[in-house]
């Protein structure tokens, strides 16, 4: 078949699955699970792919999540095509669960989506005419959440990194893979994709503020308050504030995820959980030392001490032109205009993709069909096909472009591409930044 008639084809073939495509996504919605505990939503995923598509998944690829590979005999470039199985928290959306899981990050159009990929190259016989391989990875906990959780994990050896993209670089998983895509659902109103955005990065932070308990209504002055210690932490952030350039985007953004034991004792133990983000890896640093020196201060001014874990986090995420260009021609070949598009999104928000945009090529557009803000209770889906078919449309086809002919559009985007960071290199600063500072 020629290029246009395998394009025809994909479409035609995902436009006639369409039923299949919508439901995997509502029963993921129906059935939200938090950053590694998705064991349900990788079953889902990996017996769709068994049984609908014929592949052979691998599962609990990174303590969760599966993958399944295609054309895994040809000898080009690899493609990942990826979608996120985690939920998030939001116990004021209508459709969270009691224990406030949700799906108000749009994780399960991107899954049903990276489905919708697999089942319009797979169904139409599309994959045979490309000269590559594809994986279909499902990662998990996207989300950085939870992290007493993810912290016990990892003193058990069941992972290393927090998040599920870091997770699986660790593990090699993206060894053997050149070029990744994926894609987030955003409210764009009147337009209908954005393509390519950055980002922040963040490093995540754990804090203890250890006092001295006293009873609080005939002893204080026995005690040493870790709350107050705590709040003078906050504020004295929140008195850097100025410091930090414009350019850098720094954010902080502290929650206190225990406050003291009971009301009539002096808080001894108070903890404290954030992020420091910013849009590169040096200002995240320059921010970070800050951030840890406003804390510390807040520590000794009432005399406690001060436990503060340093966690990777994620990296910015970074644009690659040339694999924008592929996408938006595609775009346009699937009707939808220039003026309907977004070029560049500034988000001070964070994605583990950008780490794996640190190390290869990587599309991540953001596609509409949605209402409300993420992770709140406005979060609603309205146009269903716009949200799970517009992106599975556009990633296979884009597929097809990039590995058809002896993959020639992607062996031009590999040929001058110079990655941020190596795989070695990445590992390395993300060990760098996991430490514990005691004062």
């Amino acid at each position: 078949m020629t290029k246009e008639e395998l394009k025809q084809h994909v479409l035609k073939t995902i436009d006639e699955n369409k039923d299949l495509i919508l439901n995997i996504g509502r029963e993921i919605y129906k059935n939200p699970e938090f950053g590694y505990k998705e064991f349900e939503t990788t079953k889902r995923v990996a017996n769709f792919l068994k049984n609908e598509l014929n592949l052979e998944p691998e599962t609990n690829i990174a303590y969760t999540g599966c993958r399944a590979r295609l054309n895994s005999e040809k000898t080009g470039p690899k493609i990942a095509i990826l979608g996120e199985l985690d939920g998030i928290s939001c116990n004021e959306h209508v459709d969270a669960l009691e224990n406030g899981a949700s799906h108000t990050c749009g994780h399960n159009i991107q899954i049903a989506g990276m489905l919708g990929v697999a089942i319009g190259l797979i169904k139409s016989g599309a994959y045979k005419e490309l000269d590559g391989k594809i994986d279909f990875i499902a990662t998990p906990a996207e989300e950085f959440v939870q992290l007493e959780y993810r912290s016990k994990l990892k003193a058990e050896g069941k992972i290393k990194f927090f998040g599920g993209k870091q997770e699986l670089i660790s593990k090699g998983a993206f060894d053997d893979v050149n070029m990744s895509i994926m894609f987030h659902a955003q409210d764009l109103q009147d337009k209908k994709v954005l393509v390519g955005p950055v980002s922040n990065g963040f490093i995540g932070k754990q804090i203890k503020f250890i006092g001295k308990e006293a009873h609080a209504g005939s002893a204080p002055y026995d005690g040493i308050n870790a709350l107050n210690a705590a709040m003078l932490a906050i504020n004295n952030v929140n008195a850097q504030r100025e410091t930090f350039k414009e350019e850098d985007r720094v954010r902080f953004h502290p929650i206190i995820t225990k406050g003291g034991d009971i009301v009539n004792v002096v808080p001894a133990d108070v903890r404290m959980e954030s992020y420091v983000r910013a849009r590169t890896i040096n200002s995240m640093l320059d921010a970070n030392k800050k951030v840890n020196r406003g804390l510390i201060a807040g520590a000794m001014a009432v005399g406690a001490n001060i436990e503060i874990t340093e966690i990777p986090g994620y990296l910015p995420i970074l644009r690659h032109d040339k694999m924008e260009k592929v996408l938006k021609e595609n775009l346009n070949y699937m009707g939808i205009k220039n003026e309907e598009i977004v070029d560049g999104g500034d988000f001070t928000g964070s994605f583990d993709f950008g780490d794996v945009s640190h190390i290869m090529p990587t599309l991540h557009p953001m596609f509409g069909g949605i209402t409300g803000a993420l992770h709140t209770r406005t979060y609603k889906i309205v146009e269903e096909e716009r949200a799970y078919l517009y992106p599975a449309k556009a990633m296979a086809l884009t597929v097809i472009d990039l590995l058809f002919d002896n993959a020639k559009r992607a062996n031009e985007v590999l040929k001058d591409f110079k990655p941020l960071m190596t795989k070695k290199e990445y590992l390395e600063f993300m060990n760098s930044v996991d430490s514990t500072i005691r004062k």
